[in-house]
């Protein structure tokens, strides 16, 4: 019997085993998929001489991580590799706002756009000095963040604190007004922040924004050599070298309790595993609550807060095999980028996020595109280019902004009328595009859900970022916290704060919660918070300060 078993080899739940194997136990993982990743994959589809990553390819979480730090991955042989230029955001006439990681570099690009703009860029880079290393302790803490908000705070009270509060929850395009006069410092804040499902009208995008940015800034935007799945690899290789077991080919349908306590799972072919200490569950939260674990050992609140769960938006991406580099009008600073944001100014992703939010399918979708081989030169022939662009559409399409008559089917027709919208949104920054298309491969919202679960209906966060599903918002008013309502069971996926991206936080704040909750001590406490969340209580309480495992 082992002491845990954890549902689902995505990113999270590898970290999440990874720690508890550290803490001396044994430690068995179930994917219900013939490969471990989720949603961190990498395959030959596309074409045999291509590497194409199925879904994430770029890591800045990763890299700012402390959690993945820790686990030196690169004594397992992973190995970053960087674009020349971390980000660039194209326009149509020609000039490009450029992301470097050398902050003066940057800064001086932007001036070109107006003048001033260097001195702005610095003063949120020396806001990021000064605050970033506790943020980012913050972020990857289990709520709340004792500790890292703490001397957070004490650093707040010397900076003025109230206005930096301000700017974190400004819309990104109110904050990239106040702080730029020119268009390029407010394409970066204002594209990174559509790296996530907000508008840029959305409270808290300003705040999103500033932080993916100071991220590629101060970390870049590294990806993995050799591919996405050499991250996955290294993860599987350290847990196995601990005793733990990945076991693929295993879907999970059920997670036995008895007497308010998690104490097996049964899988899809009919066995029962049982545990000693707990279940972890990598796995979105609808399929926890609404599938997993049977509604007579959930309090009624939260299976009324679940009525409620907003999922992020749907996701369409596109692989390409390219014969060579993207054309891009804007040339050298575009080209030797790894993420490019394509579109046309602040206004066109607004008009963008407008089409989302009245559910039309848009008709100049914004697109995130990156340049793998750009980034890593093992990912295709010299000369050529690996490359794939994702954007998003409605849940329930309720029209289609352009003239093709999308429905939300995504049938064959569909899937390639939009594919073709996307490169021709390609083609209008990069006239040629097309022509180098070797082949292509076209993920749709329903084929990502069919690769993995977690991403129901293309949604690739675990769940909305915007602020009333954030925090003790998580993934349901009043929690925050990996500990749920059955004893013994924790969420460990990117449904629980702090949310989407691939950074171990999520997997790791559940693991050390399986280890606290492991003494006698917390076992008494947790039993009692259960017996009271069974009789429709929801009580919030005081954790400790996190533990190091």
């Amino acid at each position: 019997m082992p002491d845990a078993v954890v549902i689902g080899a995505g990113p999270n739940g590898l970290v999440a085993a990874n720690l508890l194997a550290d803490a001396g136990w044994s430690v068995e993982v179930l994917e219900a998929h013939d490969e471990p990743g989720g949603a961190v994959r990498s395959d030959r589809g596309v074409h045999p001489d291509y590497i194409s990553d199925v879904c994430s390819a770029f890591y800045p979480l990763a890299a700012a991580s402390p959690i993945v730090a820790r686990l030196a991955l690169h004594e397992e042989g992973l190995c970053w590799s960087h674009a020349p230029r971390v980000l660039a955001h194209p326009l149509t006439d020609g000039r490009c706002a450029v992301l470097e990681r050398d902050r003066a570099a940057t800064a001086a690009g932007l001036e070109t756009f107006a003048p001033g703009d260097a001195l702005a860029w610095d003063h949120l880079c020396d806001i990021w000095d000064r605050l970033g290393p506790d943020i980012v302790d913050a972020l990857f803490t289990p709520f709340p963040p004792v500790r890292p908000t703490a001397r957070l705070a004490a650093r707040l009270r010397a900076a003025g604190g109230l206005r930096l509060a301000r700017m974190m929850v400004l819309p990104v395009r109110r904050l990239a007004e106040e702080e730029f006069r020119g268009e390029g410092g407010r394409l970066l804040l204002a594209g990174n922040a559509l790296h996530a499902d907000l508008a840029p009208e959305a409270a808290g995008s300003g705040g999103f924004g500033w932080l993916m940015s100071m991220l590629g800034q101060s970390h870049g935007f590294p990806v993995p050599l050799g591919g996405a799945g050499a991250l996955v690899d290294a993860l599987v290789r350290r847990l196995e070298r601990r005793g733990g077991v990945v076991r693929c080919g295993e879907r999970v349908v059920e997670v036995t309790v008895r007497a308010g306590r998690a104490v097996a799972v049964r899988t899809a072919g009919g066995e029962t595993v049982p545990v000693n200490r707990a279940v972890l569950a990598d796995v979105s939260v609808p399929a926890l609550y609404g599938e997993l674990v049977a509604p007579q050992h959930l309090p009624p609140r939260l299976l009324d807060d679940l009525r409620r769960f907003q999922w992020d938006w749907a996701t369409f991406k596109l692989d390409w095999a390219l014969s060579g580099p993207v054309p891009w009008a804007a040339g050298e600073p575009a080209a030797t980028a790894g993420t490019v944001h394509v579109a046309d100014g602040l206004d066109e992703l607004t008009r963008f996020s407008a089409q989302l939010s009245m559910r039309e399918v848009p008709d100049r979708p914004f697109l995130l595109f990156g340049q793998m081989t750009a980034a890593d030169a093992s990912r295709s022939p010299a000369g050529t280019e690996s490359a794939w662009a994702y954007t998003h559409v409605p849940h329930r399409v309720g029209g289609d902004a352009g003239d093709a008559g999308i429905t939300g089917s995504w049938d064959q027709r569909e899937q390639e009328v939009f594919a073709d919208r996307v490169e021709a949104q390609v083609e209008r920054f990069a006239p040629g595009f097309r022509s180098r298309i070797l082949a292509r491969r076209i993920l749709a919202p329903p084929t990502l859900e069919a690769m993995n679960a977690n991403l129901r209906g293309g949604a690739i966060n675990g769940g909305t970022t915007a602020m009333h599903q954030q925090l003790f918002f998580r993934p349901v008013p009043g929690t925050g916290r990996p500990e749920t309502p059955v004893e013994g069971l924790y969420l460990a996926s990117a449904g629980a704060h702090p949310g989407g991206g691939v950074h171990g936080a999520p997997g790791a704040n559940a693991a050390r919660a399986a280890l606290r909750s492991s003494r006698p001590l917390r076992r008494a406490l947790t039993r009692a918070q259960t017996a009271l969340a069974g009789r429709g209580f929801r009580p919030t309480p005081a954790y400790e300060a996190q533990e190091r495992p």
